[in-house]
């Protein structure tokens, strides 16, 4: 059997080595590689781990930051599986909200659903809909 494999993204810990503290300072530099992303794209690939990424970010990473995989990428062994949270009376990560329509996100997502119209204040009414379900 073979070990399931991890990873720990360390982008945050390389920049600050480099001096880099701000998300907004990696922009400029990946604008002039030829990548266009968002100041939010560039936070959530900063804070957060990410899932994907495409080849072309990361050697501009790597060049911009002077750096290896191994410093920006740990492999790690996995933990055990973590269970994941439901919303209340929702099912369970099917994708389908309590009232059939898919849930934004979820692999049912076909666009055509906006927002779990069960939870008050969230639904199509922009918040006014004092806990009234728009279904």
């Amino acid at each position: 059997m073979t070990a399931k494999l991890d990873y720990r993204w360390h982008l945050r810990q390389v920049m600050a080595t480099r001096g880099m503290f701000a998300t907004t300072d990696l922009i400029g530099p990946l604008a002039q590689r030829g990548i266009g992303l968002s100041s939010s794209q560039v936070y959530r690939l900063v804070v957060e781990r990410p899932e994907r990424l495409s080849l072309k970010v990361l050697m501009a990473l790597l060049d911009i930051l002077d750096c290896s995989v191994d410093e920006l990428i740990e492999p790690v062994a996995a933990g055990p599986a973590k269970k994941t949270r439901t919303a209340r009376g929702g099912a369970g990560g099917s994708g389908v909200g309590t009232c059939g329509r898919s849930v934004p996100g979820s692999p049912r997502d076909d666009g055509a659903s906006r927002r779990c119209v069960h939870r008050p204040g969230r639904g199509r009414g922009g918040g006014g809909d004092r806990g009234r379900s728009s279904c």
